[in-house]
């Protein structure tokens, strides 16, 4: 339209109405679409294309429905064979050998602290335990891959994370048994670790709870613009729980530096995967959410160590999510209230520790390139349970925390009716004390 058009349009429309004003704006509108149309006409019905808001598709003439039997798996990307050597040179992250060495030993000394606190739940002295045998390869090697300053929202089985940022053997044991020494004051069940000091969110019991929390503060991390991402663990289970379908479509839609990393370990709980779903694993949903996508052999320290890095790359550059799906196996009970025995058999969980073991297939590597031998092998194998033993007998002998304790550090100033049942634990104590075993707490009186 021209100027003297559309002031002549405007002149009209006030005159004759908003009915008017809608009739002409239709005829418009229909003019110059058809003028378009005529000067850029399909030369077939193939060169249309959907124009559907949410969809990136052609259209197709003949009816057919998308058979997810008939699709080809995701394939597992894969680094380090079993026999530790590089199955392609590009693919080797050509680390020094002090950080191999490292690798290594975060992973066997984790292996021998779950040894000891495993069985230690078993006579009695601490109330729960989780190992996390057969999927150290996944801890170490998404924990190198990462800025130390990354923040960590963990499942409950990412005790390695902790390990390769620096929490010391003495914080992990303080925390299994409570003690006054323990970060979390006692308050929490063990391996529910915490630390803000190493950017690892507290653990929470209840599945996914921590996935939409990380896209959150992933999205915070955006906003801030401080070049660092968020790494969210959790397993193939928890992946059925609507929090974790909400935190892969808030993290896509608004483009949120997250890492969601997935130990699918073929078990959840208790539960089979071929029980858990149909579609082919964790990492479909990944693209279907819009996120980039990855599956990794979770056994393979390096291949998750460059599958964690690239992801990590394409976060704080791109601000976007990424999914890892790392194919391992809980070659432990889930925890010390499971018996695997019920679900599989001996034999499988054999098969995986001998033949497809992530300790043993860095330990070949490691040989392979003189990194490592037999004699290494047992000076370390009895310093490392020294080390366990010596900061479990420290932490057994340590006194629990105040009781007083589980009324601070909720509020700021602590309420009236807080502070008066306080006073009537601390009276209820005083006077029948011989019923309860203050000498093993921090004075209360």
């Amino acid at each position: 339209m021209s100027v003297m058009q559309r002031h002549f349009f405007q002149v009209y429309v006030k005159s004759k109405g908003l009915q008017t004003c809608h009739l002409i704006n239709r005829r418009v509108f229909h003019r110059l679409s058809a003028n378009l149309y005529s000067q850029n006409p399909p030369t077939s019905k193939f060169d249309e294309r959907p124009e559907f808001p949410g969809s990136k598709s052609e259209f197709i003439s003949k009816l057919k429905f998308i058979d997810p039997d008939k699709v080809d798996g995701i394939p597992v990307y894969r680094a380090l064979g079993r026999d530790g050597k590089i199955l392609e040179d590009s693919e080797d992250p050509k680390l020094d050998s002090e950080t191999v060495i490292k690798m290594y030993k975060d992973m066997t000394l984790l292996n021998t602290m779950d040894r000891i606190l495993y069985e230690s739940q078993r006579q009695g002295r601490i109330s729960f335990y989780m190992t996390n045998y057969g999927e150290e390869g996944t801890h170490i090697g998404s924990a190198a891959a990462l800025d130390q300053k990354d923040m960590v929202f963990g499942q409950y089985r990412e005790a390695g994370v902790l390990m390769w940022r620096g929490f010391t053997l003495d914080q992990f044991m303080d925390q299994c048994y409570g003690n006054e020494n323990d970060i979390g004051k006692g308050r929490q069940m063990p391996v529910h670790y915490g630390s803000k000091e190493m950017n690892f969110m507290t653990i929470s019991s209840p599945l996914a709870t921590q996935m939409p929390q990380a896209a959150g503060a992933a999205y915070a991390y955006k906003r801030a613009k401080n070049g660092l991402c968020v790494i969210c663990y959790f397993g193939e289970g928890a992946a059925s729980e609507g929090d974790a379908h909400a935190a892969f479509n808030f993290a896509a839609v608004l483009d949120c530096p997250v890492i969601f990393f997935c130990r699918n370990n073929g078990y959840a709980i208790s539960t089979p995967v071929k029980d858990q779903y149909r579609g082919d694993g964790i990492a479909s949903r990944g693209i279907g959410y819009g996120m980039p996508t990855v599956r990794v052999d979770g056994n393979d320290v390096f291949a998750v160590y460059n599958a964690v890095k690239s992801a990590r790359d394409m976060c704080v550059a791109q601000n976007r999510p990424v999914l890892i799906e790392a194919m391992t196996y809980r070659i432990g009970h889930h925890s010390t209230s499971d018996d695997s025995s019920a679900y599989r058999s001996v034999d499988e969980v054999s098969y995986w520790d001998k033949q497809d073991n992530p300790i043993s297939r860095l330990r070949n590597y490691m040989t392979n390139n003189n990194f490592w031998d037999e004699e290494k092998e047992k000076a370390w194998k009895l310093k490392a349970r020294k080390l366990v033993m010596k900061s479990f007998a420290e932490a057994e002998n340590r006194k629990r925390p105040n009781p007083e304790e589980m009324f601070n550090d909720v509020y700021d100033i602590l309420p009236k009716h807080l502070e008066e049942q306080k006073n009537e634990m601390k009276a209820h104590v005083k006077q029948y004390k011989e019923n309860y075993p203050l000498e093993h707490y921090d004075k209360l009186f």
